[in-house]
């Protein structure tokens, strides 16, 4: 299967669109971009829970009347690259000709157009003279979406019917009023009825934003707004084409490996060959493991997503986001595979863990013939972490989720960040203020891990160590993870990043029972649980750091005097130290 085979044939624009004058196409084309920024601003400032007022787990974009991307705003890279296979599949189920003003189609299922199921897309129509000019869409992540455990996150299930509530192409809103018995079913099978109300609320704000928005510019542009649309898009492949020319051709092969499905399969292979030929780029998956019994698998728009992102890191970052830069673009990969798998596979963690795997191969795929344009290895897993259980302060149920930050790989020129959210995930960790008020839980300890940047003439960033206490009440507890056995690649002779861990530890902080990267606890009240995350890859030889980099990692306690000993040899310290002296 290919990315134009699901997200819809390509086609070369209208024969107008060359006539667009250059002005008049940067003026709608950043109008387009406002507009989404502005429906994803409403979307956080409107939102309920914490994780998407506070950790902005949630994306925005327009699609055209055709249902090809436009514009987005720069969030979430697991939701932008795939939430295109969602509009089509609700522009499918529900052609313009079917539709109203005010209406609105909300779905999550993966297996058409989904990632997994927390993540709800909602899809507005936008009229202008009666006649459908483009879409709004936005796609938030819930806390909560039902199945097994609490959170909808969980490490050991095996089917997606475990998971939650499946949700196919649905009109949830006719003529602006919604659908009640839509409503009814979803809050009948959540834990946390009430947020996912209020979310679902800042969810259809977003998009009435984002219809006004557009109408105002359908109307100064009209009849003219179409061909300057393609035109846009038509400007974005051009400018991938060049960039996609400047690459050498041939064909560059990676292989990565996932830790295991949580069910017992270990060194789960991720296998890619990306060939460049002239303008496009075909990358092939054959070779990765097929689909697993646990939640690792990744649907078909989840790894789309994740490779287009790999190619536009790799090009130029710049050229504005919509379908144009993808037509370039052909992904090829197998059915019944962890990349592209069938039902009823379970996939929760396919969206989480195995897109950052997807994104670290394609990467290290152009590490070996353009490393300047690539980072190392980065901490390739979102540490996604939920409680779940009865709030004693309140006797009612509720649902936490976050991921966790962790290292940024060196790259040329540069040394990683540290304990941020990387590739496809561009969420924030929740404040520990916030944390605290709105779960019956406690952060005990926060804090950068020193020496788990790989070494490196330019360093890889450091994982982060967060301990959370159970406060008062028995909690279901679940960890979704990797990179505990499979370190972050260093690139270009820099050195691997420290793997993750996770533990439960007792009241200083010691280790008490350590805890697989998949795994599902029912914790006793006082249990901490402690996330040590990874860090990531370094760039280039660590024979070659600046002392003076060197130093500032001592003074910082980025590295210990010992660890950088061993890494770095005595040369390089002692000239650090001298540096330190001054």
């Amino acid at each position: 299967m290919t990315a134009r085979d699901e997200a819809g044939a390509a086609g070369d624009g209208a024969g107008d669109a060359a006539d667009v004058d250059p002005v008049t196409l940067e003026v709608v084309r950043n109008a387009c971009a406002a507009i989404a920024e502005e429906m994803n601003a409403n979307l956080v400032r409107t939102g309920y829970s914490p994780n998407i007022k506070e950790r902005r787990d949630c994306s925005t974009a327009l699609f055209d009347a055709e249902g090809e991307m436009i514009a987005q705003a720069e969030t979430m890279p697991v939701h932008l690259g795939a939430m295109p296979f969602s509009v089509r599949a609700a522009v499918d189920r529900f052609p313009r000709e079917t539709l109203s003003p005010g209406d609105a189609v909300l779905l999550n299922d993966p297996f058409r157009g989904g990632a997994h199921l927390p993540d709800l897309t909602l899809v507005s129509p936008v009229f202008v003279d009666g006649e459908v000019v483009a879409y709004a869409a936005n796609r938030a992540h819930h806390a909560d979406i039902g199945g097994a455990r609490a959170g909808s996150v969980a490490a050991d299930s095996t089917e997606i019917y475990q998971e939650g509530l499946r949700i196919p192409p649905v009109k949830y809103a006719s003529g602006d009023e919604v659908n009640e018995d839509v409503l009814a079913m979803i809050l009948a099978n959540v834990r946390t009825p009430e947020e996912r109300r209020g979310d679902l609320r800042a969810q259809e704000a977003a998009n009435a934003t984002g219809r006004r928005r557009f109408a105002d510019l359908a109307e100064r542009h009209g009849d003219e707004l179409p061909t300057i649309l393609d035109a846009v898009k038509d400007y974005s492949e051009r400018r991938m084409r060049a960039e996609i020319s400047d690459l050498p051709d041939g064909t560059y092969e990676f292989s990565d490996l996932l830790d295991d499905d949580g069910r017992g399969n270990e060194d789960l292979p991720v296998e890619v060959a990306v060939t460049v030929d002239g303008d496009e780029v075909v990358v092939d998956f054959e070779g990765t493991a097929a689909q697993t019994e646990g939640p690792i698998n990744a649907v078909f728009a989840v790894t789309a997503s994740a490779t287009y992102y790999a190619v536009r890191c790799v090009t130029d970052p710049d050229i504005p986001p919509n379908h144009g830069c993808y037509r370039p673009v052909t992904i090829e990969a197998p059915e019944g595979t962890i990349v592209n798998p069938t039902l009823p596979a379970a996939v929760v963690g396919g969206n989480l863990e195995t897109s950052q795997r997807v994104t670290d191969a394609v990467l290290g795929a152009f590490g070996s013939v353009v490393p300047e344009r690539v980072v190392a290895g980065s901490q390739g897993t979102m540490n996604n972490v939920t409680f779940g259980g009865t709030d004693p302060r309140t006797e009612s149920p509720y649902a936490f989720y976050e991921t966790q930050g962790g290292g940024f790989g060196g790259r040329a020129g540069k040394d990683g960040m540290d304990a941020v959210h990387v590739h496809m995930s561009n969420t924030m960790n929740t404040p520990a203020e916030v944390l605290e008020t709105a779960y019956p839980l406690r952060v005990e300890r926060y804090e950068l891990r020193e020496n788990s940047g790989g070494a490196g003439q330019f360093r890889g960033g450091l994982g982060l160590r967060r301990d959370i206490r159970v406060r008062d009440h028995e909690a279901t507890f679940s960890l979704l993870a990797d990179r505990r056995t499979h370190a972050p690649y260093g690139l270009a002779g820099g050195e691997d990043g420290e793997p993750g861990d996770a533990a439960l530890v007792d009241d200083d902080g010691a280790d008490v029972d350590r805890l697989p990267g998949k795994t599902t606890r029912e914790l006793p009240p006082g249990s901490v649980v402690s996330i040590r995350t990874p860090g990531a890859g370094g760039y280039g030889p660590a024979s070659d750091r600046d002392p003076a980099a060197l130093a500032r990692d001592l003074r910082l306690g980025v590295v210990t005097e010992s660890d950088a000993k061993s890494t770095y040899g005595d040369r390089l310290l002692d000239a650090a130290r001298e540096y330190l002296s001054e």
